[in-house]
This record gives C-alpha cells, sequence and structure tokens, in this order.
C-alpha cells in the first residue's frame, strides 16, 4: 500500500494540523538523530534512533524502514494489524526504500499522522543512503561498530590476535552459512555478531538478538516463534523473534543455556527455516541467518549429554573463537583509552602509566566488560585529572602494590629484581640453566651474571669467566 492509498476509514475529521506542529514532530526525529551522532558517534545507529523517534511522534505500534530490494512483505497479512506502507525516492529503483507503519486494528489515525509520516519517508532517503555508503567509508584500525544500549565496546585492538579476528569475520560475512561463536562471557561475542552482520548482504535487514539463558521455558514458544490472536483470553497475537529477523540476522546468545527440550524446539526451526505460532494451524518460512554464541564448548557438553549433538552440528562448522582479553595485553591499554575518550564528554582524564601498568598484569577474568566498568568507575571517583594507581579497584592494584612497593621503598635496583627473578625461574627449571634462559628470553651468559649477583653488590674479588660449568651440561 503506498502512501496515494490509505486505508479505509482510518482517517477521520480532525483541523488540519498547523504548519508548526508539523515541524515540532519532525524537529523531535532530527533532534533524536543528532543525539545519537553526538553521544555515540556511530552512523550504523542511525535507522534504529529513526525508527525509534518517529514511533513516539506517530501514534502506531511500530516503525520499519526497509530497503526496496530487500525481502519484506507487509505486517499486516502476517499479524492482522493494520499497516500502512510509504515509497521512500531514490535516485533509481535500486535506490528506494519502504517505510512501514503498523497499528492496531481499528486505530483511527488522524491527518496529523499521515502527515508526519509523509514528511519522515523524505527524511528516510537520507538515512538509507547514509546507511548504504558506510560500507564504502575506508576501515580505520578499530572497527567501528554499533554501540548496544549497554555502552559495549567497539572491536577496539590491534594485536596479531584481533587482525586475525578482523579477517575471519570479513571472510564469514560474505556468505549466508550458520556461524557458530566461542569465546569467555565479556569478551564481546555480540559485537562480533553485529559485524558479521553489518558486512554482509543482510545488512539492510534486521539484527535481532535474544539471550537464550533468560528464555523463560514455559513462554519459549511465544517469544520465538510468536503467537496467534485469542490463543487464549486475553492473548494478543505477535510475531516471534524468528519472524522479527526475517530477511537479517537472528543472534542466538548463551546457546550452550538451553534446555534439552529447548534445544530440540529449536533445532527444527534451524532445519526448516520455518515456525508455527503457538495457536496457528501452519508454518511460515523465514528468511533468516543464524549466528550463535556460546561461552561453554559445545563439543565436551556433546559428550556429557548436555547438548543435542543434532544441533551442535547444525550450528557448528563455520566457527570464530574470540580471543579472551588475557591473550591481547597489549590491547588493554588501547582499549582503556577508547573508555576514556567515550566518556570525555562527561570527564576529561588522562590515565598514568603505572595504572596502566596495573591493567596490563591484571588476569581480567571479566574480560573487556569487567576493563570498561573499571574505566567507568575510576571516571566517577577519581580525585584528580589522571587515574593513578590508588583509583583503581583493590583486585588491581593491592597485586601490583604487594610485589612492586617493597622495593620501591628500598629503591631496589633492576639488576637486583633481575637476580631474584632468575633465581626463582632456575627453581622452576630444577636448575636446567639453558631451559631457564629460553623461558626468560636472555642469553645463557646473560643468565650467569644474573645468578652470581648478590643484592649487597656484585661478588668480590675476580669473577671467573661466563663459561657453562660442568655440571650444568648434565642437567640439560
Amino acid at each position: 500500500m503506498t502512501d496515494d492509498q490509505f486505508p479505509l476509514g482510518t482517517v477521520i475529521d480532525l483541523p488540519l494540523a498547523r504548519g508548526r506542529d508539523r515541524r515540532r514532530g519532525l524537529g523531535e526525529v532530527l533532534a533524536s538523530l543528532a543525539r545519537v551522532l553526538a553521544q555515540r558517534g556511530d552512523i550504523g545507529l542511525l535507522r534504529g534512533a529513526f525508527e525509534d523517534s518517529l514511533k513516539r511522534v506517530v501514534a502506531v505500534r511500530s516503525v520499519h524502514l526497509r530497503d526496496a530490494s530487500s525481502r519484506w512483505s507487509r505486517v499486516s497479512e502476517r499479524t492482522g494489524v493494520e499497516s500502512i506502507a510509504l515509497d521512500v525516492p531514490g535516485r533509481s529503483a535500486r535506490t528506494c526504500g519502504v517505510l512501514e507503519a503498523t497499528f492496531d486494528p481499528g486505530c483511527r489515525l488522524g491527518e496529523w499522522d499521515f502527515q508526519q509520516l509523509k514528511a519522515a519517508a523524505h527524511l528516510a532517503t537520507l538515512i538509507l543512503e547514509v546507511d548504504r555508503a558506510r560500507p564504502l567509508a575506508p576501515r580505520v584500525e578499530a572497527v567501528s561498530l554499533p554501540i548496544r544500549q549497554d555502552g559495549a565496546a567497539a572491536l577496539i585492538g590491534s594485536t596479531p590476535a584481533m587482525a586475525a579476528l578482523r579477517t575471519r569475520i570479513e571472510r564469514v560475512a560474505r556468505t549466508d552459512f550458520t556461524v557458530l561463536l566461542e569465546g569467555e562471557s565479556g569478551v564481546g561475542k555480540e559485537l562480533v555478531a553485529r559485524q558479521i552482520h553489518e558486512l554482509s548482504p543482510r545488512r539492510a535487514g534486521p539484527f535481532v538478538a535474544i539471550n537464550c539463558a533468560a528464555l523463560v521455558e514455559t513462554l519459549l514458544e511465544a517469544e520465538l516463534f510468536g503467537i496467534e490472536e485469542r490463543t487464549a483470553t486475553g492473548v494478543r497475537g505477535r510475531r516471534g523473534k524468528f519472524e522479527h529477523a526475517d530477511g537479517g540476522t537472528l543472534f542466538l546468545d548463551e546457546v550452550s543455556d538451553l534446555s534439552l527440550s529447548a534445544q530440540a524446539k529449536l533445532l527444527r526451526a534451524i532445519q526448516e527455516l520455518a515456525v508455527e505460532r503457538v495457536g496457528a494451524t501452519g508454518t511460515k518460512r523465514v528468511d533468516i541467518r543464524i549466528v550463535a554464541a556460546t561461552n561453554r564448548g559445545l563439543a565436551e557438553m556433546v559428550d556429557r549429554k548436555l547438548f543435542r549433538a543434532d544441533l551442535f552440528y547444525r550450528l557448528g562448522g563455520v566457527d570464530i573463537r574470540v580471543p579472551a582479553l588475557r591473550e591481547r595485553r597489549s590491547d588493554i591499554r588501547e582499549l582503556a583509552l577508547y573508555f576514556l575518550e567515550r566518556h570525555r564528554p562527561t570527564r576529561r582524564l588522562h590515565l598514568s602509566d603505572p595504572a596502566a601498568l596495573a591493567l596490563n598484569a591484571y588476569h581480567w577474568p571479566g574480560n573487556v566488560r569487567e576493563l570498561e566498568r573499571m574505566i567507568e568507575r575510576a571516571v566517577a571517583l577519581a580525585d584528580g585529572d589522571t587515574i593513578e594507581l590508588a583509583d583503581l579497584p583493590p583486585a588491581v592494584r593491592d597485586d601490583y602494590r604487594e610485589i612492586l612497593m617493597p622495593s620501591f621503598v628500598k629503591k631496589d635496583s633492576l639488576r637486583v629484581w633481575a637476580a631474584r627473578y632468575a633465581h626463582l625461574v632456575l627453581a622452576r627449571c630444577v636448575g636446567n640453566k639453558r631451559r631457564t634462559a629460553r623461558e626468560l628470553g636472555i642469553s645463557y651468559h646473560t643468565l650467569i651474571s644474573y645468578l652470581e649477583f648478590e643484592e649487597s653488590g656484585p661478588a668480590s674479588g675476580p669473577r671467573a669467566p661466563c663459561a657453562e660449568p660442568a655440571a650444568a651440561v648434565g642437567k640439560d
């Protein structure tokens, strides 16, 4: 249905809205887009912000902006709700779009609402052009991703592990295969899934994320597959997550937390790419890409009979492992500076070298998510304009202080530190000096000089030549 063919009976006689009222409504949409750019700095969020702000301005149930070339069908055909679809102008037939607004049956929209939707359809032209141009922009070192509402970070990092991850993402994104993401909690699996979606041909479609750990068993089918109107008293029909993701990507987070019965229901939907709503008598096919994520090894869970083997083989095959933060320690400082820069409108802070070294030495069980919250804590509680060691949580600074501060107070030299550590590693290597030198990354002669060093100073008297003792040879 186009903007020249409004549903019969939806327009009621109301006084014509004044021009300034229409401008005020459109101004609210523009202000929302400006806030997204100012606070998030990511043009990938413009389409979602446009849909959300327009839904607040016009009394409709939902708003969807789509490319004309994408697979879409009117919501009214699937759910029984009323809808209006307006043409979004473009430079050519390929660059046109569709702005669809849905509302409850019997809702009588006014002339002002339709005028707002018409004006928004012209603004949508700009949104689509910006969204199409985004993948052509030169890629910076830190890959820009849509920032979630919880403030998660983009894929920041320049280590070989992150370079390999980006390469794998780009290769996988060109296909339409199901992808399995593996990694610890907090490493950014959803960000990787969003990047796959944004680089794929489905980027014009929706990205729908489901936290499988939060699904209630009794409501699982309704949440995933939807429910028909009047299935039970007081129940309103609605689409499930699978239908919401039609034409786009469905992200199944923490899929390992699903029960065995839930896994069986999910398996059938993934195999057939068709869903049957609760209370319905037939199935509906959906065009979606599945990206699943887990923080536990699914293969091991299959061996322990905790995860269905057939679902594992359906999800696995094209897998991506997201590295833990401790596996790319040289990215920690870069990530910390990224978080500080993101909070610069709130407070301008710098990171001191001792604090950066303490962050680098920490083991990070919560990975990037823990680092982000730690920086937020420092931004809120730091006394000065620089984050010092004292501004970090005890879990980070205490170990660092216990190790370094006693020697710092005593003004120990670096040679004293090296000698102590060399003796500790030698004991771990059971007296094997060549193995000790390899673990320390130093030459054998340098190791001997450290081992012969005494904390009160070099040994008195002439030093023996740095040749390998005969006893050491036997311990190789």
